[in-house]
């Protein structure tokens, strides 16, 4: 339960900047990186999707956007997505979305009851990330599909260096000191470094039982879009 507590208290700590550090620390490539993999979902799954470890929300409005009928968001930081339902309103799309606490290893719906899952940025921080996986593919009816989006660590010269260089030194001395929680931002290129890439995720998502697998690497590596099918 240690590192569940503290990614809770990571997020709720820096919740009230942290839609302002993604898009600055990223230069607004996130939202271009979201926009990418929301469309990945078919037509026909968009009945009811799940948007796990959600956040504030922007990977749901964009699949309520991209045409899903209703969206359920869960994440454990009561911060993040208390912010979610306030944009919710905001955006006039409460009667589409609603957000609430959930824990990716335990999820509180029943077998089979959603078209699709989604995940931006979230798995890496799972701490039992096979149970996480086994609880998206256990909620996901037969057809449905689980789209994850990550970050992953570039391996062409010179991106490979340069990402380094940003993400180790530059990255977590600005989101600190613009948060005022530099701690927050050291544990982003850490949890980068130790999440399984490419081929080793792909075979955790097989192992849980996905199927028809499909990666797509963005921008040079540094964020990926993982797909699935429960068979």
């Amino acid at each position: 339960m240690a590192k569940k507590e503290n990614i809770r208290r990571l997020f709720n700590n820096i919740a009230p900047k942290y839609d302002f550090l993604n898009h600055l620390l990223s230069f607004n490539i996130d939202k271009i990186w979201r926009c990418k993999a929301i469309k990945y979902i078919k037509k026909q799954n968009l009945e009811r999707v799940l948007d796990i470890a959600c956040g504030t929300g922007d990977f749901s409005f964009l699949a309520v956007k991209h045409g899903a009928k209703e969206l359920i968001g869960v994440d454990i930081s009561e911060n993040m997505f208390n912010i979610a339902t306030e944009k919710a309103t905001k955006k006039g799309v409460s009667g589409k979305v609603s957000f609430r606490y959930g824990d990716s290893e335990q999820l509180e719906f029943p077998d089979g009851y959603f078209s699709a899952v989604i995940v931006a940025f979230g798995v890496r921080n799972f701490e039992n990330l096979s149970l996480g996986l086994s609880e998206m593919h256990r909620v996901l009816r037969s057809g449905g599909q689980v789209i994850i989006l990550e970050f992953s660590r570039p391996i062409i010269f010179p991106m490979k260096q340069l990402y380094g260089l940003y993400f180790k030194n530059i990255l977590p001395r600005l989101g600190g000191a613009i948060s005022g929680n530099k701690s927050a931002y050291e544990y982003l290129p850490n949890s980068v470094s130790s999440f399984p890439q490419s081929k080793e995720f792909l075979e955790l998502m097989s192992c849980t039982g996905f199927t028809d697998l499909v990666q797509h690497r963005l921008t040079f590596g540094i964020s990926t879009i993982y797909v699935g099918v429960k068979s």
